[in-house]
């Protein structure tokens, strides 16, 4: 299902932010910026599986309110990374990539939601 795809998506894209702020820690400059990148990147698929568990509709709409809040903060992390040369345009890349595929799932998840989908797992 949908929510499957999205949390494994989402968990992928995590240990993919973890790996590219060790690395940015351990071979370039340590920079308290890469901290924000890492908790709004991991926060996406923490928030998702959580909305997996919601206790109402309105709980898992919140819940992908946020993790597309989440999607947006990284999005801006990454861009800032990729201007201040922290990160290569390459590696820019492949993450906005993932981050907007994500980010897109949720847009369209959150709709369906709010329709009679609320409980379809």
């Amino acid at each position: 299902m949908k929510e499957n795809y999205l949390v494994d998506l989402s968990k992928q894209f995590a240990v993919d932010i973890v790996n590219l702020c060790t690395d940015i820690k351990e071979n370039r400059k340590s920079n308290v910026l890469v901290n924000q990148v890492l908790l709004s990147g991991t926060s996406i698929g923490a928030n998702i599986h959580e909305a997996n568990y919601a206790a109402s509709k309105a709980d898992f709409i919140n819940k992908f309110q946020v993790t597309l809040k989440e999607c947006y903060e990284t999005d801006y992390w990454l861009d800032l990374f990729k201007d201040t040369h922290m990160i290569t345009e390459e590696e820019y890349r492949d993450m906005f990539v993932k981050c907007s595929k994500i980010r897109k799932l949720i847009i369209s998840s959150i709709p369906n939601r709010k329709g009679n989908g609320w409980g379809q797992k």
